[in-house]
């Protein structure tokens, strides 16, 4: 067989995925980094109590993100071609970002 139908059977989707997990890594990383950021600030600054809330709700939302992003990793690793992400695991991972950046900004502020 020849042709465009041909091309798709003949692709090989196993770069596509495997950069995916890596982006989901470097992400699980930066959140990572400013979960630490914000539990360092909340340790060695003087903040008040809504500053140990925000670092506490911000260590939260952090294990939140990496259920999401470690499912997500597991997924896109199990079969060759893997199924789209949830939609409510796409919420869930944009609201945690969301989250992440707010509760930041309070401990700064």
């Amino acid at each position: 067989m020849t042709g465009p139908a041909a091309a798709v059977r003949e692709r090989d989707p196993g770069l596509q995925p495997e950069r995916t997990r890596l982006a989901w890594r470097r992400t699980t990383l930066a959140c990572t980094v400013v979960a630490v950021l914000a539990a360092k600030q909340a340790v060695h600054d003087e903040i008040g109590p809504a500053g140990l809330i925000a670092a506490a709700l911000c260590l939260l939302v952090w294990l939140g993100f990496l259920r999401v992003a470690h499912h997500r990793i597991r997924t896109l690793g199990s079969a060759p071609r893997p199924a789209p992400m949830p939609a409510r695991a796409a919420l869930t991972a944009t609201l945690c970002t969301i989250a992440l950046a707010a509760f930041a900004v309070a401990i700064v502020v």
